[in-house]
């Protein structure tokens, strides 16, 4: 916990130290990255809230079954989404962090291959016509495929002198 504050008293010095020297489109993005920061984290926290009071009481109560195939494959859906949130999160506060100038392609990638994860954990493969699964394979490997390309060319880049 004092970690966690001492890095946010560090970063409200930081941006007050760096504030007098920023452009205006500059501080127009760490505004915009701090309220869309805060309203991911009170989206999250509401969901994460609202899975904990649905859920616990149904699987305690016997009423779900966490090994029913189905259950699984919702519960899990919701955690999914809730991991997905997180790192969409992660990826904005490492911009006000001044880690990355803005949101990072390799981080948008990662992103929508955490969410067609997802999308294959919930999908019933029983409804589910062949072409759609093909079409989400197929974006699965293209977007994997673009992320291994810049993963290379990042890679290859000369790494700044500290």
């Amino acid at each position: 916990m004092n970690t966690e504050r001492s890095q946010s008293h560090s970063l409200q010095n930081e941006t007050r130290q760096h504030w007098p020297f920023m452009t205006l489109y500059q501080r127009f993005e760490q505004v915009v990255v701090l309220v869309l920061s805060l309203i991911i984290a009170l989206v999250i926290a509401i969901a994460l809230l609202q899975l904990a009071t649905r859920l616990i009481p149904l699987m305690l109560g016997g009423a779900l079954d966490p090994l029913d195939h189905e259950v699984f494959q919702a519960m899990f859906g919701m955690i999914m989404t809730l991991l997905i949130a997180l790192e969409f999160k992660h990826s904005i506060v490492r911009v006000v962090w001044r880690a990355e100038g803005i949101v990072q392609v390799k981080t948008v990638i990662l992103i929508a291959l955490l969410a067609l994860s997802r999308k294959f954990i919930i999908l019933d493969i029983h409804s589910t016509d062949a072409a759609t699964i093909a079409a989400l394979a197929s974006a699965t490997l293209a977007l994997g495929l673009v992320y291994w390309l810049v993963k290379e060319r990042d890679d290859r880049r000369p790494k700044p002198q500290e």
